[in-house]
């Protein structure tokens, strides 16, 4: 350990200049006192920070209202967020590297580091994910200042329709599925854009709207269904809802039937990215003309957590906190916001079930290497800070697939049109006009 990792083995001791001011701080703080207003909160409850090694935390006590902090020992704690000297020193970096953006990104998931660890009560720190993770943001921001981010700009006008249509899918049946439309070309000339798990298809306003794109494609954006604003398909119970490859790959096969699109490039990001390469695999069936994954692989396989599916957690707040910091830390905070926003407001079992596809119910290792790139290429896209899926994975598939493409995708992470749309839409060109040329 160097003498400059050595030095954060005493968080309060490194902090201290922080922390004499971090209370007047959090008081004033919108946000956090959003998270702790709730007459539900009957008696304080304390959750500790600390380095690995070390008896000396920083204690946050929550009520009613606010958020008090302090320094003390762990064992007056509910559960202590702990990890290595070095690792807090890369989290209070004004702008960290991947994956020290956000203490979920420390703890990792595939790429789980050593050292990290939640002491105490697991559900306590499943219960107060939002307001541990608000209250690290304030200890960040006021030790070095704020991440500086990119701004989106203000529009006054949108570009965007909606209407529903009737489609029916494997394993699913019928459903009434929404679905929105943007852009000036053809039906031979179309993309489609896939949500993430437990989202909708409002990730892609930002994409849709955007001048380049609009005179470059014909734009479809759908809710996959019991999503967003689809309907809950047929024989839908509540809780119940699962995703396979053979649903997936069969709704959006179903609904480029309904559109009469011909060979539309099929884009999507996280278990979307997944199933693109199902699409390409499968190509004939869907009659795509290529694909985009993004933040995608050919297997991902990780130890299933059931907080987003629990009687004990309110999954309003424990799912979207568990995605915010996938996220690039540079990305404009209201678009961070909204994918909070999104990711708090779908139905519940929604979020576990599609992700019964993306840990493991796709396996796509015995498939790429006949991925046919000529009839349809693949462009694989990767944001840099995404640590559920990191670009070392997605250029590990890509390297089996003849003739297929990949790109890091720099300052984005795991919802890479959602976080930057103007960014994110150089790189989709890109990945477009690779497609077009190799078609032609």
């Amino acid at each position: 350990m160097t003498g400059s990792a050595h030095a954060w083995t005493d968080l309060p001791q490194q902090l201290s200049s922080s922390l004499s001011k971090i209370n007047s701080i959090a008081k004033d703080d919108g946000q956090l006192k959003a998270f702790t207003t709730s007459n539900a909160i009957d008696k304080p409850e304390t959750f500790g920070i600390k380095a690995a090694g070390s008896n000396n935390a920083i204690l946050v006590k929550v009520s009613n209202g606010k958020a008090e902090i302090t320094t003390g020992s762990p064992d007056q704690a509910l559960f202590t967020l702990s990890a290595l000297p070095e690792q807090w020193e890369n989290f209070f970096k004004q702008t960290p590297e991947a994956p020290y953006q956000s203490y979920w990104g420390m703890f990792g998931m595939n790429i789980k580091q050593e050292g990290i660890e939640v002491l105490g009560s697991q559900d306590g720190f499943a219960h107060w994910t939002h307001v541990w993770r608000r209250v690290l943001e304030i200890l960040h921001d006021a030790h070095v200042g704020e991440t500086p981010a990119d701004t989106e700009p203000e529009v006054d006008e949108d570009h965007i329709v909606g209407r529903y249509v009737y489609i029916k899918a494997p394993v699913w049946g019928r459903c009434k599925v929404f679905y929105e439309q943007s852009g000036t070309g053809d039906l031979s000339n179309t993309i489609v854009f896939l949500h993430t798990a437990g989202s909708d298809g409002r990730q892609y306003h930002g994409v849709l709207n955007d001048e380049r794109m609009r005179k470059k494609m014909n734009m479809i954006a759908f809710d996959l269904p019991a999503h967003g604003r689809s309907f809950p398909y047929e024989g839908y119970w509540p809780g119940m809802h699962t995703n396979t490859e053979d649903s997936y790959v069969g709704c959006i096969a179903a609904l480029v039937k309904k559109l009469g699109l011909k060979k539309p490039i099929i884009c999507g990001a996280s278990m979307a990215g997944q199933v693109c390469l199902a699409v390409a695999a499968r190509a004939d069936e869907v009659g795509a003309g290529g694909t985009i994954p993004l933040q995608g692989s050919d297997y991902l396989n990780m130890e299933r957590q059931w907080y987003d599916r629990s009687p004990y957690v309110n999954q309003s707040l424990f799912n979207p906190e568990w995605v915010y910091g996938m996220m690039s830390p540079t990305a404009p905070l209201v678009n961070r916001q909204l994918i909070w926003h999104l990711y708090s407001a779908q139905a519940y079992g929604i979020f576990h079930g599609d992700l019964d596809f993306y840990f493991g119910g796709w396996d796509g290792r015995s498939r790429m290497a006949g991925v046919d790139t000529k009839k349809c290429p693949v462009y694989m896209l990767t944001g840099e800070y995404d640590w559920s899926n990191t670009p070392a994975m997605s250029q590990a598939t890509c390297d089996k697939i003849p003739g297929g493409k990949h790109q890091a995708m720099k300052g984005l992470g795991h919802f890479p049109a959602t976080e930057n749309p103007k960014v994110f839409v150089g790189y989709v060109i890109e990945a477009i006009d690779h497609i077009q040329k190799t078609r032609q």
